[in-house]
């Protein structure tokens, strides 16, 4: 064996070794959630005192919990709904707009995900209220329609980008405008990644803390919520029975979406069959594809 491999090895070792620190390091505090949510002890610390499902029974009959569960829901709907058309739009523009102010607009999109999220917050905060609008639930939407907006852009440019320029160059070859192009040829294509791009974004809406503090009023969200109970020991277990709720049902959609996205970047890839005619366009300038 040459030296060469044998470095190659060794450092493939070392990679190796570096993954599984970092793996540990990242998910095992995660998974002691679930662990503890089912101990029977106030406490989480070790030894366990036992198995129950108490602090789950307690999630039920909530009345805080529940007002802070239906704003979470309601706001996250709302905020991935503005977040995914702006991504859609700013996404396609920056792809085939071809203009300063579109590539300008796609960086400026983008530019949330590098700035604090706590100067995000008072940014946002100072502006409501010269608004007129103050913290309020309308508020928490444009915040998160603001932080969700970079991850709708990067799904739904990589999902345009991955369709062949000649399915959209036909098209146009072919009488049809640029609106008919992008809502019978483009978007039916981006189908599963702008669901993705909606679940992702959701997620992001519903987990967000900071600027969801520095925007709520008197309706909090479910973060708030959890924030307001880590100060009382005694409902530390009820935190944690509801943490672990939200991370199987984060994980659920997270995977769903990165299903959805790689299946629509996989259908981009497939040869268009040879059997297909070109696109013929009707009276109302729409594009319908005919068989042999």
């Amino acid at each position: 064996m040459s030296a060469a491999r044998i470095d190659a090895k060794k450092g493939g070792s070392w990679l190796g070794a570096y993954v599984l620190v970092y793996l540990v390091f990242l998910y095992l505090p995660v998974s002691l959630i679930p662990l503890f949510s089912f101990n029977a002890s106030i406490q989480a610390a070790f030894p366990l005192q036992g198995f129950t499902f108490e602090w789950y029974a307690t999630l039920f009959g909530n009345s805080a919990l529940s007002g802070a569960l239906a704003n979470s829901l309601v706001i996250g709907a709302i905020a991935a709904t503005g977040a995914t058309l702006c991504g859609i739009t700013v996404s396609y523009m920056d792809l085939y707009g071809r203009s300063p102010l579109a590539l300008t607009i796609s960086a400026i999109a983008r530019l949330p995900i590098l700035i604090p999220g706590v100067i995000v917050g008072i940014s946002l905060l100072i502006l409501v209220n010269l608004i007129g609008f103050g913290p309020s639930r309308i508020a928490i939407v444009l915040g998160h329609i603001l932080v969700a907006l970079p991850t709708t852009v990067v799904i739904m440019k990589s999902r345009f980008a991955a369709i062949p320029n000649t399915i959209r160059e036909a098209a146009l070859d072919l009488g049809a405008s640029d609106w008919t192009t992008f809502r019978r040829v483009m978007l039916p294509l981006s189908l599963p990644a702008i669901v993705s791009a909606f679940m992702l974004a959701f997620l992001t809406s519903f987990d967000e803390f900071i600027v969801a503090f520095f925007l709520a009023g008197t309706e909090p969200t479910l973060p708030l919520y959890i924030w307001s109970q880590l100060r009382f020991p005694k409902s530390l277990p009820t935190v944690m029975a509801l943490g672990t709720a939200i991370l199987a049902v984060s994980f659920v959609i997270a995977a769903i979406a990165e299903i959805l996205r790689h299946r629509g970047l996989a259908a981009a890839q497939r040869p268009v069959p040879a059997d297909l005619s070109k696109p013929e366009e009707t009276e109302r300038g729409e594009l319908q594809w005919h068989s042999t």
